[in-house]
């Protein structure tokens, strides 16, 4: 059998010794086992293994075995299977902490003209132009920005109520009061919510998706028109309806007022609706839908508060219909029977399966956090 030459191991006993005290008692890391083990085997005294009987057995490249005899040639005992410290970066970073707080003002400033956002490379561009470093890649820009949770090219759209809104806090307050009461059978509490929803179908059929493949769609569709989808729910009871119709009227909103209150809470004294300020959300359109008797029957029995402009996330209605949105509506859906169909489906499920909201914000909450929306009262 072939002996290795060069980097030659010969241990003594006591080195012997402690390479076999180092893999047995098994409180070092695997390098060190590792190279203990190559060192033992590689001993010319026995068993003088060759680097690819090593290998072989250790499971590593001929050049680990013969690098780790060229380290014992260096360094004789506990040092030639010890890991070496990590030597210090080569190069300083391109920004120290002044740099970074000049690149991160500049990202969140706003973007020059003739550009929506700023890209990596407009600020690489800046910074070598405002002198800060000489040259700087946009790479290093972007590893900084995400080391600072800052995202440029993303966006949210939000709606931000004005500073010092009486109006936005009457109303914010009164919804906010709803959502306090304590449940009670007899005056339930439920909020709406509606939104058109195109109907789209497919001019060729989808393909399936299959191992190793996603599902392939046909970029071309035809719209065969619209309808609108009206959304009840009962947030503290966990229920939920929603209703497909053609159209948005005063008329339509009317009909699923009188269904809401003479179907699903037949015996209630007084319901309350939780609902947006659109104009078709009146108590006129029930005189509008119904004769008189009618109309004043069913206003009688129905307390309306409304959500502030700017203030539809405290409609509990909105967050159900995102969700029916998201589950439900996501795809393309040719015609209102199969519409229909599909969120009775959704809406069953959900009625079985979906929780209770745990409504959380309290007046007392907005008062503090939102402040800035209170009128300052100038009086003592």
């Amino acid at each position: 059998m072939k002996k290795n030459k060069k980097y030659q191991v010969e241990l003594t006993s006591e080195e012997r010794q402690t390479f076999e005290n180092l893999v047995r008692c098994g409180t070092h890391n695997a390098l060190e086992i590792r190279r203990a083990h190559i060192l033992l085997k590689a001993d010319v005294k026995g068993p003088a293994w060759t680097d690819a009987q090593i290998a072989t057995a250790f499971d590593c490249h001929e050049n680990t075995v013969s690098n780790v005899r060229k380290r014992w040639t260096e360094c004789r005992g506990l040092p030639a299977v010890k890991r070496q410290p990590q030597s210090q970066p080569s190069r300083l970073p391109k920004l120290d902490g002044e740099g970074e707080a000049r690149l991160i003002a500049l990202a969140c400033s706003d973007p020059p003209e003739g550009f929506a956002r700023w890209t990596l490379r407009l600020l690489a561009d800046k910074l070598v132009e405002l002198q800060i470093v000489e040259s700087i890649c946009p790479e290093t820009i972007r590893q900084t920005l995400k080391k600072n949770a800052l995202r440029p090219h993303r966006s949210a759209y939000w709606v931000i109520p004005p500073d010092e809104d009486a109006s936005f806090v009457v109303a914010m307050e009164a919804v906010l009061e709803v959502y306090e009461r304590p449940e009670d059978a007899r005056f339930p509490v439920v909020a709406m919510d509606e939104r058109p929803v195109q109907l789209l179908e497919d001019l060729r059929p989808p393909i399936p998706m299959k191992p190793g493949r996603i599902a392939r769609i046909d970029y071309e569709y035809k719209r065969p028109g619209s309808v609108t989808a009206f959304l009840f729910t009962a947030p503290f009871q966990g229920w939920r309806r929603v209703s497909i119709r053609q159209r948005r009227t005063s008329i339509d909103w009317a009909e699923e007022v009188k269904h809401l209150l003479d179907e699903v809470y037949p015996d209630a004294e007084r319901v309350t609706l939780v609902c947006d300020n659109l104009n078709t959300h009146r108590l006129k359109s029930l005189w509008k839908a119904f004769p008189a008797e009618a109309a004043a029957r069913l206003a009688s029995r129905l307390e309306i508060v409304y959500t502030p402009k700017h203030g539809s996330w405290l409609n509990i209605a909105e967050i159900e219909l995102s969700v029916f949105s998201r589950q439900c509506l996501n795809r393309r859906i040719p015609d209102i029977e199969t519409l229909r169909s599909e969120a009775e489906a959704w809406q069953k499920h959900r009625n079985q399966t979906a929780n209770k909201v745990d409504w959380r914000w309290t007046t007392k909450d907005a008062r503090i956090k939102l402040k800035r929306l209170y009128p300052q009262n100038q009086s003592g």
